[in-house]
């Protein structure tokens, strides 16, 4: 059987040495860990900055490096397995265990324990920090600024118990293929992301997203439920309502579960190829 090559570090030239046995390459090499150093960094599937988007990777999240090529580094996101190219200016050396993660839809890391300073950048939920200080309210993340505390969540801790509400935050984001930012994001990645809010690990693309979770009947279909079709997943807020990123309203939208399945039907996909329970 063939490997999924978004899942496998190898290409026909160079594989992760991990590997070496299980796949052909003409050179194995141990990848080097890394971590992502801006709020995001897009994985493109080839190393050149309008390559196609194939996922993104949030702030503090891990990324084992292969090959460097052209400014960008080819290997694979320790969160869910997916390989692909990096800017190199995204990455840094590989720091302390994160001990938080951003707990809220979007938040500002600021440049002092001030909330008049300068924002740095604009960290999106489930992205990871080290918390190396505080001070009053503020807490200073390795690598980057302040955020606000109260922002931040102890590994471990889920504070979003309910995906679907969750999912529900992000209503208007607008589309965005590939996207795993509160600023944009994919039907996919809006499921991942809501259920790693909650504490629960996700694949990343729809395909696995349907091979990974437990089949349900569609009479038992309840809130925080998937439905599938070919290329496409929502997230039930209640058994006839459904909440998705789609490229229809290009956005987050809420849309009665009758409706969007008449209209995609419609549009040449078909029916829901099934319904999982996450």
């Amino acid at each position: 059987m063939a490997l999924d090559r978004r899942l496998t570090l190898a290409r026909p030239d160079l594989a992760d040495l991990a590997l070496e046995g299980i796949v052909a390459a003409e050179r194995y090499d141990a990848p080097k860990a890394r971590q992502i150093a801006a709020p995001t960094a897009a994985l493109r599937k080839a190393p050149a900055p309008d390559a196609e988007q194939e996922s993104q990777l949030l702030f503090g999240e891990r990324f084992s490096v292969l090959d460097v090529r052209d400014g960008f580094a080819w290997g694979q996101a320790a969160r869910d397995g997916y390989v692909g190219w990096v800017a190199e200016t995204d990455l840094a050396p590989l720091g302390e265990p994160a001990t938080h993660q951003v707990a809220v839809l979007r938040t500002y890391a600021f440049g002092a324990p001030d909330i008049k300073s300068r924002p740095v950048g604009l960290y999106s939920l489930n992205a990871l920090v080290t918390v190396e200080a505080r001070e009053g309210r503020f807490a200073k993340g390795a690598g980057t600024g302040w955020f606000i505390e109260a922002h931040l969540a102890p590994i471990g801790v889920a504070t979003a118990p309910d995906p679907a509400a969750t999912a529900l935050s992000f209503l208007g984001a607008p589309y965005q293929w590939g996207g795993r930012e509160s600023l944009g994001l994919d039907c996919s990645g809006l499921v991942q992301q809501a259920l790693a809010a909650s504490g629960k690990a996700a694949p990343r693309d729809t395909d696995m997203q349907f091979a990974f979770f437990q089949p349900i009947d569609e009479a038992e279909r309840r809130r925080g439920d998937l439905v599938f079709w070919k290329g496409h997943v929502a997230i039930l807020l209640d058994p006839d309502t459904i909440v998705h990123a789609n490229a229809h309203h290009m956005a987050v939208a809420v849309e009665p579960l009758a409706q969007a399945v008449a209209r995609i039907e419609a549009a040449g996909v078909g029916q829901p190829t099934g319904w999982r329970r996450a």
